[in-house]
């Protein structure tokens, strides 16, 4: 094990808390509401033409294996106790106690593309996850962490770390400087844990230099999504809830047309109204989130109840809203309008995370701003895995697109519907029947090519 100013940063997942936020919130809700519900998840590579080679399948079956002996740790449970209060007793107990049995839920498959070659040998990478939703939900955000570390282990090797620390720096001064609000949210597609963790250490290093020398900036680094990493640097963890909540409620109640409303009252009733209040609206299209989220909350643990016209309604009891598919300039006048005839004059926040970079979220800032709503942004990949060949001076390493998504829960299928078409999932059969249950209306964006979005 390396060290970098006397932190270790070993290779794969070594903590229960390198993993995002929102996968300790919904297990949290899990535990509470669906318990003993069994599921399935599916492995989808957005970039198939870059492949493993059977030595980086070997290395990731290691690591998962190795996820068994992660435990939480006294001084994490401690932290968590002190900053993540929404996160109970009861809960953060039973987290103490969790462990991760891969050998009995993870199942890793190579099809290869030739016998012949050896370990040099490309195929396509099979992964899937299954047991009940409570032991399963925290697998998705290291699997994918250690897939990418894989391939750029074996495969695109030509790159160095050098450089790094400073280059998110740089990328943070500009934000903060124009005055964008941003948290860190690369943990899935991250090059490594040694990059995540210089990237961090860039970030923090460039909130510091700008309160110091620039005081009249007003961007700021407001945190990270990855749990571990808010904890070893100081700053505050970020998240809500995924899609993956959405999904799951819409395959158990077979209930489309009402599976958000119901997904936003089991939140609220988990909760509270206005704790971890940013919501997700494209999992079944924003135009159907929208439609829910203007009916009656229910107040903390009335899930089944009627609720009253007098009671207030998501939109005014929510932050705001997470954009992460489509065109997020037609999604800002989406949001606007939407508020504007609920007569919600609050500056609602529109959350901006789909395959950020500098220059977008200045683009978007503006435009928010412009409306009067108060924008922030999820910078990921761009930050967590953006590097060039070090033999080829400028040449991107492109990083892989790589999803684990929900695909089944109590024995039905699960799907998801996004604001671009390119990032929907699911059985074509059943994409069609919702489609029409939940009215939705079928969008492309020419900025969502999903097999080539960080190719430049």
């Amino acid at each position: 094990m390396s060290t970098v100013n006397g932190q270790p940063h070993p290779e794969g997942v070594f903590s229960l808390l390198d993993t995002d936020l929102y996968k300790l919130t919904m297990h949290r809700a899990l535990r509470q509401w669906f318990p003993d519900v069994p599921v399935k998840y599916r492995f989808t590579n957005r970039t198939p033409h870059m492949q493993l080679n059977r030595r980086a399948f070997r290395w990731l079956q290691k690591q998962v294996a190795e996820m068994a002996d992660i435990k939480l740790t006294d001084d994490e449970l401690v932290w968590l106790e002190s900053t993540c209060r929404y996160l109970d007793q009861d809960y953060l107990q039973y987290l103490k106690g969790f462990k991760l049995r891969p050998d009995e839920h993870v199942k890793l498959d190579f099809n290869p593309e030739s016998e012949h070659g050896g370990d040099d040998v490309f195929g396509e990478l099979w992964v899937t996850v299954e047991g009940l939703w409570v032991e399963t939900i925290l697998y998705e955000v290291p699997l994918l962490a250690l897939i990418s570390e894989a391939y750029f282990k074996f495969v695109d090797t030509d790159w160095t770390h050098d450089g790094q620390t400073e280059n998110a720096k740089q990328k943070g001064l500009k934000l903060i400087e124009n005055g964008c609000v941003f948290s860190e949210f690369g943990s899935r597609r991250r090059r490594d844990y040694e990059t995540h963790q210089l990237v961090v250490q860039g970030l923090v290093a460039a909130q510091k230099d700008s309160e110091t020398n620039n005081a009249d900036w007003r961007g700021k680094f407001s945190g990270t999504s990855n749990v571990h990493m808010a904890m070893r640097f100081g700053v505050a963890p970020i998240g809500t809830v995924a899609h993956e909540w959405f999904m799951g409620i819409a395959a158990l109640t077979d209930n489309y047309a009402d599976a958000n409303e119901k997904a936003l009252q089991y939140w609220t009733g988990t909760f509270g109204r206005g704790v971890l209040s940013i919501a997700l609206t494209d999992t079944f299209g924003t135009p159907a989130f929208l439609r829910s989220f203007c009916r009656p909350a229910p107040k903390s643990g009335t899930i089944g109840t009627e609720r009253e016209g007098s009671d207030p309604t998501y939109a005014e009891i929510f932050t705001g809203v997470r954009q992460d598919s489509g065109d997020p300039m037609e999604y800002i006048g989406i949001i606007k309008d939407f508020y504007t005839k609920q007569g919600i004059s609050d500056k609602k926040t529109i959350v901006f995370s789909d395959a950020l970079n500098v220059e977008k979220c200045i683009k978007y800032k503006e435009a928010t701003d412009a409306v009067g709503l108060t924008p922030s942004f999820g910078v990921g990949t761009f930050l967590t895995n953006d590097f060039v060949h070090a033999s080829e001076k400028g040449k991107k390493s492109v990083p892989l697109n790589i999803v684990i998504k929900l695909s089944e829960a109590q024995g039905r299928a699960a799907i998801k519907l996004s604001d671009d078409r390119g990032k929907n999932t699911g059985a074509d059969e059943l994409v069609s029947r919702i489609k029409k249950e939940v009215r939705y209306e079928e969008k492309t964006w020419v900025g969502g090519d999903e097999a080539h979005r960080w190719d430049k």
